[in-house]
């Protein structure tokens, strides 16, 4: 009763995906809500994934040649006022630091939101010639941004994240580590954690504040909402020029820097949920994965059995490998593997200790594999990669079967009543057609994707001629 009481407390997806997320972000145990609206306790489950998702990242990071620094959390209300579009684009969001101690502060400060002027304050002083260039740099940090509505991972008022800025000598190299940013980020999402994404540039309206371009990988939740999950800002001189980053280029003049920055956070998370999660909890990719192998002894107190449980942990310690050798019920371990999502589930009992096998369970397809003790090594070897492999093309189909093209103002409307997903449609490139759009549907552009195709002669808003390709959707 009780192992099934474990899953029941899960609510379907197909019922209420909102509740079912939060559901599994709840009893997979990954965090806990404090006492201050918008700011979660990330639980040692939680932050086991986004430890390996640091890991990952950071490696692909340092292959690029960035490098790791830290910035003071606080920011100077006059400093932030610089660069007057950035403020704008973040004053309903900021928390200010008015007191120290018990004295009254004679400037706010802002916790945060993100560290653009920090690190233009510091390139200012720290760069003099071209030799100094390019300055390749990230930090792995918290942001506050007072957010009205919030959601676990998706959207808090805290959120941990990584945030690169870099400064170059030329437009050219600082363009294309804008691109190359945005590359690692849908490599790594791909390649690490199976999610398939859209990489193009942000309109406009939607680019960030401050930035001359803003790029964007989008991801397809398995409820057919859009998730940003990454995005990669060119600065071009704005920034170089409020904070007066100069430099001595070869021909002896002075000159100003170009500017990038890049983030992913902690939302990186609730992809992952949303895109492979199902009714028993997590589903988390090997590569990823805190735990890749649970090793479940049946009738533990058997003679025999949990020291062959523990044998069969040795033999696959090249593995993120753990055991379970609590005295609950095999089914309740069941469904705590299954909702904590590790990858493979080994288990062994007297019977099977006497045929020289145990049983193989795949969390992903819920396949169960009889397996030769002698073999298990080589067969998770071979299991793990296959998951992987498996988990990344049933996203990829996913949102290759949600993704509509609507060619007509009429097929676009009717898409969105009837379908969830992304929509291709053109657009005249006017952002009041833009916003019209998000006032009749209740949709917002996604990007435009680098792979341009015309699926239509006119504007899907205005029927005026259009050239650009939009990926639509409603998102979160």
């Amino acid at each position: 009763m009780a192992d099934k009481k474990l899953v029941a407390e899960i609510t379907s997806r197909d019922e209420d995906f909102t509740q079912w997320y939060t559901d599994v972000c709840i009893k997979a145990e990954l965090i806990a809500y404090s006492y201050i609206k918008g700011f979660m306790v990330i639980k040692p489950a939680g932050y086991a994934i986004w430890e390996a998702i640091q890991q990952h990242l950071d490696a692909r990071f340092k292959a690029t040649g960035v490098q790791n620094v830290y910035m003071p959390m606080l920011i100077p209300e006059s400093l932030l006022r610089k660069e007057g579009e950035l403020v704008n684009g973040f004053a309903p969001e900021v928390a200010w630091v008015t007191e120290g101690g018990s004295e009254k502060l004679t400037e706010r400060l802002c916790v945060r939101p993100t560290s653009e002027t920090l690190f233009s304050d510091f390139y200012k002083d720290d760069v003099h010639s071209y030799r100094d260039l390019p300055k390749l740099y990230n930090q792995w940090c918290s942001v506050v941004r007072w957010e009205k509505e919030t959601r676990p991972f998706l959207r808090s008022r805290e959120f941990l994240w990584q945030e690169g800025h870099t400064i170059h000598a030329t437009k050219e190299e600082a363009e294309d580590r804008t691109q190359m940013m945005l590359d690692v980020y849908a490599d790594f999402l791909a390649e690490d954690m199976a999610i398939p994404t859209i990489k193009g540039r942000k309109t406009d309206k939607e680019k960030f504040a401050g930035a001359e371009a803003t790029y964007t990988i989008e991801a397809l939740m398995h409820d057919g909402r859009a998730l940003q999950s990454g995005t990669s800002h060119f600065f071009g001189q704005k920034f170089a020029e409020a904070y007066d980053i100069t430099f001595t280029d070869k021909d002896n003049k002075l000159k100003y820097v170009w500017q990038t920055s890049w983030g992913m956070t902690t939302r990186v998370i609730g992809a992952m949920i949303m895109v492979h999660g199902d009714n028993s909890g997590l589903v988390i990719p090997p590569k990823i994965a805190p735990v890749q192998v649970m090793v479940i002894p049946i009738q533990q107190r058997k003679e025999g059995v949990l020291e062959k449980a523990r044998e069969l942990k040795e033999m696959l310690r090249e593995f993120r490998v753990q055991i379970d050798e609590t005295d609950k019920s095999p089914g309740f371990k069941f469904a705590e593997q299954e909702m904590r999502g590790i990858p493979l589930r080994v288990e062994i009992g007297p019977r099977d200790i006497e045929n020289g096998v145990c049983m193989i369970a795949r969390r992903d397809t819920g396949e169960k594999i009889q397996c030769a003790i002698s073999e298990l090594t080589q067969t998770v070897r071979e299991l793990l990669p296959r998951i992987q492999t498996e988990m990344y093309e049933r996203a990829k189909a996913h949102l290759e079967e949600h993704t509509y093209t609507a060619a007509t103002t009429e097929e676009f409307e009717k898409t969105f009543a009837e379908k969830t997903g992304f929509v291709r449609a053109m657009w005249c490139g006017d952002r009041a057609c833009e916003e019209k759009i998000k006032e009749l549907y209740g949709v917002t552009s996604r990007c435009i994707p680098y792979e341009q195709e015309k699926v239509g002669e006119t504007c899907i808003c205005c029927g005026k001629p259009a050239t650009k390709m939009v990926y639509w959707g409603k998102a979160y």
